[in-house]
């Protein structure tokens, strides 16, 4: 039998939590009027029309059409049930639900979802790795190894680094021991099964570094072996709790971080990311050893606008930089490049040249995109050859034709004038024809695959906006509920309005006062989105007696309309086939209809 929370229970927990701090965790908000701002987490968008209410406790996106109140928002992005949902937000606000008789989703020690078990599991070992690198002698040759490379105990603290020892089932047994099924264990990457049925460890003799997720879960591991061996480093595969794409290194620690310096230190690894925390950079995460993904590129987006990309030097990294930088600015990011000489890695350089001069010489070198590529076309060209001199100049253009901002078009391109003593007008004309070429290919890439468009704002017949006028005024007026109750009752013509308006008569009737969100809190999810469309509404709050009325007498006028139409078209239809006495008698009755029509 399922466990229900007590309506009191979640009642509490809905006002214990404001959403805007919830909503926080996952979108950049900024304040604008009563309301706060972001771009919408359920689509891709680059201006935003994501918009969360702290007075109704809502959000609304009006571009795809999302909304609801707290529990919604973390069931849609999360994919969480109610129930654990609700747990979440208890926790956060501190309100515990021990008490309770917990159904399945909450006997985490015999009957939790496979999900928390391999977190579960991923949190013991990596504490248990952690004390065995800390505090034992079996661990003492993988920290000194550490701190041979420089990382002092409060960035190994920082990091949860751990040592797997040198053992074929080390974490089999001590999985075992506590109950974990290593079937699920081998789903969640920590175990390996052989063809005869028995397990051994995936990680042995290797530096543990932990892989959170967002919320700062351990959820898979990177390993570095220790002597020699094969390969250098180990990484969990990707399992139902881990997805490389979707996950950044280091991000549950560098959100507020990254929220507080409005920006982003984006590195390929965690060995950067570390190096560069002890160089102080607190807003460093790193992709997950692959390259950036379209959903690494819009979390990093909800959350900040500029972002600082620190690859390695090397042809790859430059390569990886670019095909980064051209993601994020396509999320909408600001992009620049802080360039790491010689080909050298992050780490390498801050090991080789120290961390003063890492932030000196890379990060608060850091150029704009266009800088970085202007400097990668460079490369390999002997400048002072006029043939190849002239292939940069071509090159260089059509980079500059790119560029959205006219101010930075126009840096460059007398930059490119003044260095290779070219005329300006030369280069403009040059410009022009790439603009052209670039727009007419563009054309036709649109004609050929077509993206899709958010539907445009439909224009509602009268008593179609009449009705949605009533129902905004509902939600915020018990009064006006009960006016509309006593004339119209369900006599909504669109189906959507009828069953809302039932659940305001009820919500009222209940004795509660308005409430956006719990009242979001009732009905079905279906109707939830349209509901906190209304309550975002711009109205005029002072609704007079004469436009209440108005409102009410274009609903109920409305099926007489339709009735006076067919009564015109039966009209017509008699006289079509010369029955003119039928046509007379549906005329007298059509100036009946339309006298009622007009005196009511």
């Amino acid at each position: 039998m399922g466990y229900r929370i007590p309506e009191e229970m979640i009642e509490e927990i809905r006002r214990s939590v404001d959403i805007v701090d919830v909503i926080s965790d996952y979108v950049q908000l900024k304040k604008q009027g009563r309301n706060y701002f972001g771009l919408c987490p359920f689509h891709g968008e680059k201006t935003p029309s994501f918009s969360v209410s702290p007075e109704k406790q809502i959000f609304h996106c009006f571009g795809c059409g999302a909304g609801g109140n707290v529990f919604s928002f973390l069931m849609d992005i999360e994919g969480l049930s109610f129930t654990d949902a609700a747990a979440r937000l208890a926790a956060r606000a501190n309100i515990d639900l021990a008490p309770l008789p917990l159904d399945h989703q909450h006997k985490r020690s015999a009957e939790a979802s496979d999900a928390k078990k391999m977190i579960e599991a991923h949190e013991l070992l990596k504490k248990f790795y952690h004390h065995l690198l800390i505090n034992t002698k079996e661990g003492q040759h993988a920290l000194d190894y550490l701190q041979e490379r420089g990382m002092t105990r409060e960035v190994i603290e920082q990091f949860e680094i751990g040592y797997s020892p040198h053992s074929w089932d080390f974490a089999v047994k001590f999985l075992k021991s506590r109950g974990f099924p290593l079937d699920l264990m081998e789903k969640a990457g920590l175990v390996i099964r052989k063809e005869n049925g028995e397990y051994f460890d995936r990680f042995r003799n290797r530096v543990m570094f932990p892989i959170h997720n967002h919320h700062g879960e351990a959820v898979a591991f990177s390993g570095r072996i220790l002597g020699e061996g094969q390969p250098k480093y180990l990484n969990s595969p990707e399992t139902s709790i881990f997805h490389k794409g979707k996950i950044l290194y280091n991000f549950h620690q560098a959100r507020l971080h990254i929220r507080k310096l409005q920006q982003a230190v984006l590195f390929e690894g965690f060995a950067d990311v570390i190096s560069a925390f002890k160089a102080g950079v607190s807003n460093a995460i790193a992709t997950m050893g692959t390259a950036l993904t379209d959903e690494q590129a819009r979390i990093l987006r909800r959350n900040v606008e500029s972002i600082v990309i620190c690859y390695d030097g090397d042809t790859a990294g430059v390569e990886a930089t670019l095909r980064a930088a051209e993601l994020l600015e396509k999320a909408g990011c600001y992009v620049r490049i802080a360039a790491v000489p010689d080909g050298l890695d992050p780490d390498e350089y801050i090991r080789t040249y120290g961390l003063e001069r890492f932030r000196h010489n890379v990060l608060e070198a850091s150029g704009t995109l266009m800088a970085f590529k202007m400097a990668y076309l460079r490369k390999g060209k002997n400048l002072q050859n006029e043939s190849e001199q002239i292939r940069y100049i071509e090159e260089a253009l059509k980079e500059i034709a790119q560029l959205s901002n006219p101010v930075e078009l126009d840096y460059y391109l007398r930059q490119l004038a003044d260095e290779f003593s070219l005329s300006l007008s030369a280069l403009q004309q040059q410009l022009e024809r790439y603009k052209k070429t670039r727009t007419a290919a563009s054309s036709n890439s649109r004609q050929s695959t077509a993206a899709p468009q958010l539907p445009s704002k439909k224009l509602f017949p009268a008593f179609h906006n009449a009705e949605r006028l009533l129902l905004a005024h509902m939600l915020r007026n018990r009064d006006v509920a009960f006016t509309v109750q006593q004339t119209i009752q369900g006599d909504f013509n669109i189906e959507e309005h009828r069953a809302i308006a039932a659940y305001i008569y009820a919500f009222y009737e209940e004795g509660n006062e308005p409430d956006v969100s719990a009242l979001v809190a009732r009905i079905p999810d279906g109707l939830k989105p349209l509901v906190t469309e209304l309550s975002m509404m711009l109205i005029n709050e002072n609704l007079s007696s004469q436009e209440l009325n108005d409102y009410m007498k274009h609903v109920l006028n409305y099926p007489k309309w339709l009735n006076l139409k067919q009564k015109e078209q039966e009209k017509i239809e008699a006289e079509r086939q010369k029955d003119f006495l039928r046509a007379a008698r549906i005329a007298k009755e059509i100036l009946e209809m339309k006298k009622l029509l007009s005196s009511s």
